[in-house]
């Protein structure tokens, strides 16, 4: 099983309609080794995804909904670290979010990958 279908899994039963049979990798597999890092950081590529780009786990959505699915991985995704008390991480993605909605609006997604690599670095460690 992949950390996208556990993402399925555990998102608002509302998307489940919209779920993928086989999502495949996440796109960060192998690389974080703390679990519940690693499975928020694929919630909260699926909601950046969703928002921006080609999401893997979810298909089907008009606009308006992919929006809201993505906000909602992001919760799902943040919600999981602060439960936790792994504040440093909550942290890094809260920068991560925002950094790559403020590339995306001025239209240098490069910038926003460059950003979620250091970030990635910075959670794996």
């Amino acid at each position: 099983m992949s950390l996208l279908d556990d993402v399925q899994r555990h998102c608002d039963p509302a998307l489940e309609p919209y779920a993928v049979r086989e999502p495949g990798a996440g796109a960060f597999d192998g690389r974080i080794r703390d679990p519940d890092r690693a499975f928020v950081v694929e919630a909260v590529r699926e909601g950046f995804e969703l928002h921006y780009g080609m999401p893997r786990a979810f298909t089907g959505m008009d606009d308006d909904l992919r929006l809201l699915a993505g906000d909602a991985l992001y919760a799902l995704g943040l919600a999981r670290l602060a439960n936790r008390g792994d504040l440093e991480a909550v942290a890094e993605l809260a920068d991560l979010i925002s950094a790559s909605a403020q590339a995306q609006a001025e239209g240098a997604p490069e910038a926003a990958e460059k950003r979620w690599e250091s970030s990635i670095e910075a959670l794996a460690g």
